[in-house]
């Protein structure tokens, strides 16, 4: 198996509900699945809920883990053991998996963007970088990607502004720049790292990089086939990233915390990554990508599978950890498959339980990353890449290893 070259993350930040999404269970009373249903996919025997019809129609090219399972039910945590394998503390923090296998792959990288994007903000709640500090710091885009031009802050200019409107722009910031002077005798350090990357940024900006985010250059066609959001805009930002051979790139798509009005959250959500995502995979797949690409979404839990319909909730879901649902794509991962059983609420595991450690070593391996080596980094700290634990955890049913 040859190593991914790239990894997309769509990370939905807040926590989907696995029975509105991977898990459905239409048999259960309407206290748990809402009088909702589940809908075939074209793998037979495997069923997704009716919330998530174009990506049904493209059910080989992807797997489900239905018993995803942790014991963290407050974001700041979760967040961190689903993005590092660890349990805050021990007095370090330790780098998440994009951090990670975007300093890997920098040694064989060779484009002018920053080997890890996120799209277009930051998930924040803890620290991405860890001890790593800035040296594996994202370039965070910002901008709107459904105008246009994706206008990318601090490097793409917005739509509208020529090159020798640019062009004014940084002469006019450095004529300003009265306080540069100042800061390099108080910080000299700091003062020059400022400067590298704002001649960094000018840099990209001026050169074919920044065509990267240009999606005018798109035909409308497909535009609109990924959907006229911010999800499908941004998918397609993701797909011409890993065209460019960007090593890691994470679509951020907050809002899935619904412990309000749950159901129409999770309706608008569903139906708008569902258009995107599906679109994205089969994109990817017909230009060559998917086999070198891995594809993850997953958020730091899921939603309780029990539905508060009493105020203040009025058909609610809090959040929950110990089962819920994630996708995995491309990269040596096999598509079509279901790994797990979670029982008749979607409550607990049944059978094959994947914890973090488990989810992250698979992605690891296929991305050529030894999951039992040490953490690479270049700060001289030896601690394992993963808390150490047995490897049987790991997803090998969906990949070869050393194929």
């Amino acid at each position: 198996m040859k190593p991914a070259k790239s990894v997309v993350e769509i990370w939905q930040w807040g926590g989907p509900s696995q029975l509105e999404s991977f898990d459905p269970k239409p048999k259960a009373d309407r206290d748990f699945n809402g009088g909702l249903k589940s809908i075939p996919t074209n793998v037979p025997g495997m069923e997704l809920h009716e919330w998530w019809p174009q990506l049904a129609k493209c059910a080989d090219l992807f797997s489900v883990i239905r018993t995803m399972t942790h014991t963290e039910f407050g974001h700041e945590t979760a967040c961190y053991l689903m993005q590092t394998g660890r349990m805050p503390g021990g007095g370090e923090v330790c780098p998440a998996i994009g951090a990670v296998i975007s300093q890997v792959k920098r040694k064989e990288y060779k484009g002018d963007l920053p080997p890890y994007v996120i799209l277009t903000r930051e998930k924040g709640r803890f620290s991405e970088v860890g001890f790593l500090g800035t040296d594996a710091a994202p370039l965070v885009t910002g901008g709107r990607p459904n105008a246009p031009r994706f206008s990318v802050d601090g490097i793409v200019p917005p739509e509208g502004v020529t090159p020798e409107a640019s062009q004014a722009r940084f002469e006019l910031l450095s004529a300003l720049d009265g306080w540069k002077p100042a800061a390099k005798s108080a910080n000299a350090v700091q003062a020059a790292a400022f400067d590298t990357a704002g001649k960094e940024a000018r840099r990209i900006a001026e050169g074919d990089a920044a065509k990267v985010f240009d999606l005018s250059l798109e035909t409308k066609e497909l535009r609109d086939s990924y959907g006229r959001n911010e999800i499908g805009q941004t998918l397609l930002v993701a797909r011409r990233l890993v065209e460019y051979g960007v090593p890691y790139i994470t679509v951020n798509v907050p809002g899935w915390d619904s412990h309000k009005r749950h159901f129409e959250t999770m309706k608008r959500k569903s139906l708008d990554s569902d258009m995107a995502i599906a679109t994205f995979l089969q994109d990817m797949k017909s230009k060559g990508l998917l086999d070198s690409t891995v594809v993850w979404m997953s958020g730091e839990f899921g939603r309780t599978p029990r539905v508060g319909w009493e105020a203040p909730w009025n058909g609610g879901r809090g959040h929950y950890a110990r089962c819920f649902s994630a996708l995995l794509a491309g990269g040596g991962f096999k598509g079509g498959q279901v790994v797990g059983e979670s029982d008749a609420t979607a409550s607990n595991p049944v059978s094959r339980p994947v914890s973090p450690q488990d989810f992250l070593g698979s992605i690891y391996a296929c991305c050529g990353i030894d999951p039992e080596g040490p953490l690479p980094n270049s700060k001289g700290k030896k601690m394992p890449l993963l808390p150490p634990q047995s490897s049987a955890g790991r997803l090998r049913e969906l990949y070869t290893e050393g194929a």
